[in-house]
Formats: structure tokens, sequence, C-alpha cells
């Protein structure tokens, strides 16, 4: 499934209503320990129909940013049936980002 670049004008659209777990991935392109964790994140976007996958430019959508308090990056959240159920921050393996959307 391809990976959603989220904005304040999508979200809703996006992930409250999404009929699946939502993953979105905070980041920014200065951030090295986020550009070293975006392969993971579009592999999983890649291997996973139950999962919508999306990234916010934390740059340019400070708005959504503040919205979920992030104060450091890469930040991942999962959203299912309208509700934060894990988050992460810091670079995180692949098999943990499977374990946060199992749940």
């Amino acid at each position: 499934m391809a990976i959603i670049e989220l904005t304040k004008d999508n979200f809703d659209k996006e992930v409250v209503e999404s009929d699946k777990k939502v993953l979105i991935d905070f980041w920014a392109s200065w951030c090295v320990p986020c550009r070293m964790l975006s392969p993971t994140v579009d592999a999983i976007a890649e291997e996973r129909d139950d999962v919508k996958v999306c990234k916010v430019n934390v740059d340019k959508q400070g708005e959504l940013a503040s919205a979920f308090n992030v104060s450091s990056i890469p930040m991942l959240v999962v959203i299912k049936d309208k509700k934060v159920v894990d988050t992460s921050v810091g670079l995180i393996s692949k098999n943990e980002i499977i374990k946060m959307l199992e749940k």
C-alpha cells in the first residue's frame, strides 16, 4: 500500500475515518535517525495491507506534530479505532514496529 503524506487537511479523511490501523511516522529531512528508519517504515507499507502507513514532515506540519506532542523524532504512533494505542520515539527495529501494530 502506498504511503500517505499527512497534512492537517487530509488527517480526518486518512486517519480518523480509517477502518484500518494507522501507523504514523513523524520525521524531518535533517534527522539522521528518521532517514535510517524510513526504509523500514516503507517496507511495512509494502508488506502490510491491513495497516495504513502515513508520514508527517514535522517541519511542514507543525500543527499535527503539536497535536501529538511530538518533542523528539523519529516518533511512531499507532492509531486504532480513532485512539492512540502505542507510540515509540527513536530508531527501532522492524520487529518492534510489528509488535506495536499487533496491539
